[in-house]
């Protein structure tokens, strides 16, 4: 990208690992800031995770360097400290306590450095809960989300780190205002963001309902739809496909797709409300008429209609997906072992442009002697 990017000029230093404090990083490093992760001697213990982590480290550290430091000794906390003094923003995610205990904490480093702004990635924000062991799903468990997602006694985490991910989102957002507030005061913060306090920001809207209505709000596989035609339903050759019709006139459309006049001229299916009543019955007329249809050109007909709808796919499957691939989306990375994966880029633009992939994922220590050699102590 020839133009500058919107936080080129600032400087982070990121101690960090797994998902939320890399995410925070990734998103302040993919617009602009130049990023110095701090890594143990051997490097970041995620690079090397298997299974279900096998992917983190690749998704979440681009556009970052590399510095291998052993902050718990002497020689390389001093190192650390004089390193955040030529920095704007410090983030951490590490257990409560850990960075204090090293000296790395914001009440110590702002006393020398106050213009420094501190993002600290927790389980939870101060209160009864801060010093308990936190991962996403135990807040996933805790925070309503487990509860909304699965059937009704099967309480089941989303299939993603979502609290992990939008932890990262929030601090970085907090950043971005510490930033525009320092412009102001000539004074750095403390920016704290936490998985408990995120998850149920995501169920805020349940937690509106049960105030509102007095009835606590039931998982969302038991949920009463507010539309008659809202489903997944199964076609030819056992495939999928979520179709909504959420209007009179889009259920009227629906129909005309699937060749159901019976059902478009049927008085007790007139209104939404009169389908939502006869809703499994409905929705089993229209099941064995659409369990004939042919994936590929039902979904033809119903985009000509405008009709809302989504085969259900895998992650896997998305890698290959044409419009992630033509809009900019999905793009090439060179990974610190020299092949080439496949990276999902922020899922925004600005000014026409997606901020994208400017450097190879960094190998472990490999910016070491370049960023400690601008140390004062290095001279």
């Amino acid at each position: 990208m020839s133009s500058a990017l919107p936080l080129e000029g600032v400087r982070v230093v990121e101690f960090t690992h797994m998902v939320m404090g890399p995410t925070c990083g990734m998103i302040l490093a993919d617009l602009g800031a130049e990023v110095i992760k701090i890594e143990p001697p051997g490097g970041d213990k995620t690079r090397r995770l298997p299974g279900l982590g096998i992917g983190f480290f690749r998704s979440f550290n681009r556009n970052k360097k590399s510095v291998v430091l052993d902050i718990h000794s002497p020689e390389g906390r001093d190192t650390a400290v004089e390193l955040i003094g030529q920095c704007d923003v410090v983030i951490e995610n590490f257990r409560p306590g850990l960075m204090a205990q090293l000296g790395l904490d914001y009440a110590t480093l702002s006393k020398r450095f106050p213009r420094l702004i501190y993002a600290s990635h927790k389980g939870f924000l101060p209160g009864p809960y801060e010093r308990r062991t936190a991962l996403d799903e135990v807040v996933q468990m805790m925070g309503g989300l487990s509860y909304m997602t699965g059937p009704e006694g099967r309480p089941l985490r989303a299939g993603t780190s979502v609290n992990d991910i939008m932890g990262g989102m929030f601090g970085a957002i907090g950043v971005l205002a510490a930033l525009r507030e320092r412009e102001r005061t000539g004074r750095g913060q403390e920016v704290q963001s936490a998985l408990f306090e995120n998850c149920v920001f995501l169920v805020a809207q349940h937690m509106q309902q049960y105030q509102m209505t007095g009835e606590p709000p039931p998982p969302m596989p038991s949920r009463v739809s507010a539309w008659s035609v809202y489903d997944v339903f199964t076609l030819a050759d056992g495939e999928q496909l979520f179709i909504g019709a959420v209007s009179d006139r889009q259920f009227q459309t629906l129909c005309e797709v699937l060749e159901r006049r019976d059902l478009a001229n049927d008085p007790t299916l007139a209104t939404n409300a009169q389908r939502v009543a006869v809703r499994p019955a409905l929705l089993q007329r229209l099941g064995e008429t659409l369990r004939h249809w042919r994936i590929d050109e039902l979904s033809a007909r119903l985009e000509a209609a405008g009709l809302p709808h989504a085969p259900i796919r895998r992650p896997d499957q998305l890698v290959d997906d044409p419009h992630l691939r033509a809009s900019g989306g999905l793009v090439p990375m060179t990974t610190d072992e020299g092949d080439t994966t496949q990276v999902v880029l922020l899922p925004l633009r600005m000014g026409g442009r997606r901020p994208g992939v400017r450097q190879p994922l960094a190998k472990v220590g490999e910016h070491t002697e370049e960023v400690l050699s601008r140390l004062p102590s290095s001279t």
